[in-house]
């Protein structure tokens, strides 16, 4: 019997797990990008030396501080450390679960229950110590397909943790330099208020010699004022900007306006970013490690499903003392024990179990198809992000060059009204024209500067963390 018993035991370890067994889907991708003439390979190395490449100690403090202090962040990592807490509660499920309870009772019974015919004793008395331990045997996986669903979940956690790193710290750079950017706009409007009031003096001026027209000096008042309106809008957008950099590293909106009050150039040489291949950038994107772990998951879940096709078998045991007084507990005749082997199969809702299983199929292919567009959509956006840099550069240069070109206009048209050669309408237009062109190059300097932070976003930066990097993230912020 005991032979039988132990031949059982040897086979019901023996089970293997069902389902199909996750093989990562192999990238298929181009040698480079069409957009970039570089193959490095951007290293984490290579994203401390891109944030200090724009020389701002106060940029690099903001990084910092986003990555340690933004709530989005701490939500994220709250959200890896349930997955990691889930999966060790999947994990304990393939152990035996082990089991100790005592009780003391005592009885008064009433004649008709004593025995023998009544004449036992009045009161009862039960001892009871015992420690049992109970097994579900994972003869087909089941639980075992769970634990790997639950560990892929966990690895899509992290990678959504550094995933939204790499957009934070994006996005606290592009709103610095989208307010650097306007309180440089704010400094040439303010700049063409002093230069056009300059001009209103002039004229008023030559109107008192006689040498100009109400209609001038009413047509320099217009232009005066109309660039006074724009100060407002620009001011409102600084403070904007001051507050959405104040509110991703975890402050109170007006927290940093003293300190992002003085205005600061946007940085004149930007840091080169060495895109690497496609291959190294869609490996290094975390929102693609996430969909592939998505598709792991749901891979595992088909035998999670599959594993109730089959019976589920457990294995229980108890030792313990009874006794009728505290003395005769542990004693050689108060000793109890059991063991057994349970089985439980519901044969009949193989229909039931049919549709799950053809239910997680689906999953696994949806889960497929999502991996495969967030790769194509990750190339598209690098590709995207590489062009537009390239142009955006290009078109900085460019604006520069008509900026100066329309501030020599502008200056040559002043000498010469003064001089009486041209109307106050050639000076007008004139500075209408520097006006418009030192705004859009300092719009284009801006985007040329977004452009670069949103190519980092989309070469996702340092290379992704790995579990036990999260696991001491978790740790360091409980």
């Amino acid at each position: 019997m005991h032979k039988h018993l132990r031949l059982m035991f040897i086979l019901l370890l023996s089970g293997c797990a069902v389902g199909p067994d996750y093989q990562a889907p192999d990238l298929q991708t181009p040698e480079r990008f069409s957009e970039s003439s570089g193959v490095a390979a951007f290293s984490a190395t290579d994203e401390a030396r891109f944030w200090g490449g724009f020389d701002d100690p106060m940029l690099a403090d903001l990084i910092q501080d986003v990555l340690n202090d933004n709530q989005d962040l701490q939500v994220a990592l709250a959200r890896y450390q349930r997955a990691n807490a889930l999966l060790g509660g999947r994990k304990s499920e393939q152990r035996p679960t082990i089991g100790v309870s005592a009780s003391a009772t005592s009885q008064h019974l009433p004649a008709a229950q004593r025995t023998p015919s009544g004449s036992g004793n009045a009161n009862v008395e039960r001892y009871e110590v015992s420690a049992n331990a109970s097994w579900e045997l994972d003869l087909f996986g089941q639980l075992h397909r769970a634990s790997e669903a639950q560990a892929a979940r966990l690895d899509a956690a992290a990678s959504e943790v550094n995933a939204l790193r790499v957009s934070l710290a994006g996005e606290v750079a592009a709103s610095y330099f989208e307010l650097r950017g306007l309180q440089q706009q704010l400094a040439v409007a303010r700049d063409n208020v002093r230069i056009q009031r300059d001009s209103l003096d002039i004229v008023r001026s030559r109107l008192a010699a006689g040498r100009s027209t109400r209609f001038d000096a009413r047509r320099a008042e217009a232009q005066l004022e109309r660039t006074r309106a724009a100060l407002p809008q620009f001011e409102a957008e600084v403070r904007v900007r001051m507050h959405r950099v104040a509110v991703l590293t975890g402050r109170a909106p007006g927290e940093l306006i003293s300190q992002l009050a003085a205005p600061e150039p946007l940085p004149s040489a930007l840091p080169v970013i060495p895109p690497g291949t496609p291959g190294e950038v869609l490996r290094r994107r975390p929102d693609i490690r996430v969909a592939e772990r998505q598709l792991a998951a749901a891979t595992a879940s088909i035998g999670v499903a599959t594993a109730d096709l089959y019976p589920h078998f457990s294995l229980n045991a108890l030792i313990g003392s009874v006794a009728i007084n505290g003395g005769g507990l542990f004693t050689g005749s108060a000793e109890t024990r059991s063991a057994g082997l349970g089985i439980d199969w519901s044969f009949l809702n193989f229909g039931r179990v049919r549709s799950r299983i053809d239910a997680a199929g689906a999953d696994a292919q949806a889960a497929l198809a999502n991996y495969r567009q967030v790769i194509l959509d990750a190339l598209e956006e690098t590709e995207n992000r590489l062009v537009r840099y390239h142009r955006s550069r290009q078109r900085a240069e460019r604006l520069a060059a008509s900026a100066d070109a329309a501030r020599d206009a502008a200056k040559l048209a002043r000498m010469r009204y003064e001089q009486g050669y041209i109307g106050y309408f050639e000076v007008l237009d004139a500075e209408r024209e520097r006006l418009d062109s030192e705004n859009t190059l300092e719009q284009g300097r801006t985007a040329s500067v977004l452009a670069m932070v949103n190519l980092y976003r989309a070469l996702a930066g340092a290379p992704g963390r790995t579990r036990n990097d999260f696991a001491a993230i978790s740790q360091a912020t409980e």
